[in-house]
């Protein structure tokens, strides 16, 4: 492999992990159902594309990419999906969303 090819490798993974870290840490980190999703589908997305870019570059073309593609694709359609189910659902429930004067929950 070329060191533009290992480098791009590195810089995805590293970008894929940052981006899943950041989504783990907001969905600690935030307060409501709403803003969790949000953070979830988003980073949690970028994250994961990011990584699976990472393993069509590291192994090129072959068997192997046509399946992390597909993966790709399932995770940016599942993904979203699952957070706006989510988001629905507790709307549907009826939990109002955090606003500046309400307390932590």
């Amino acid at each position: 492999m070329t060191d533009v090819r290992l480098a791009a490798i590195f810089v995805l993974l590293v970008g894929g992990v940052f981006f899943t870290f950041v989504s783990a840490v907001g969905v600690l980190r935030l307060p409501d159902v709403y803003t969790r999703a949000h953070t979830a589908s988003q980073t949690d997305t970028l994250g994961a594309g990011l990584v699976v870019g990472a393993v069509v570059l590291a192994y090129g073309v072959e068997t192997e990419v046509i399946k992390a593609l597909l993966l790709l694709v399932f995770i940016f359609i599942t993904n979203p999906t699952a957070a706006h189910a989510a988001t629905r659902a507790a709307y549907e429930e009826g939990i109002e969303p955090w606003t500046e004067g309400d307390e932590r929950r």
